[in-house]
């Protein structure tokens, strides 16, 4: 245990730029992740959206229609 507290390798000056380093990566990862994420949500809303669109379309030609047939 005591020649890992004395390895040059863990001196608190040398290791500082990799921590850095393996923080700047994985922030980069985070943020990578949660923009793939917005993305898909948008278009996850959008696409449900034009859904919703499509229904109501549909619904109000079948009212026309069952109001033709009642009238005709």
């Amino acid at each position: 245990m005591i020649t890992l507290a004395t390895s040059p390798a863990l001196a608190p000056g040398k290791a500082a730029p990799y921590v850095i380093a393996a923080y700047v990566v994985f922030l980069a990862i985070v943020l990578i992740y949660v923009a793939i994420m917005a993305k898909r949500l948008r278009s996850n809303e959008r696409d449900l959206a034009d859904l919703k669109r499509e229904v109501e379309q549909r619904r109000s030609v079948e009212e026309e229609q069952r109001d033709r047939e009642t009238v005709g």
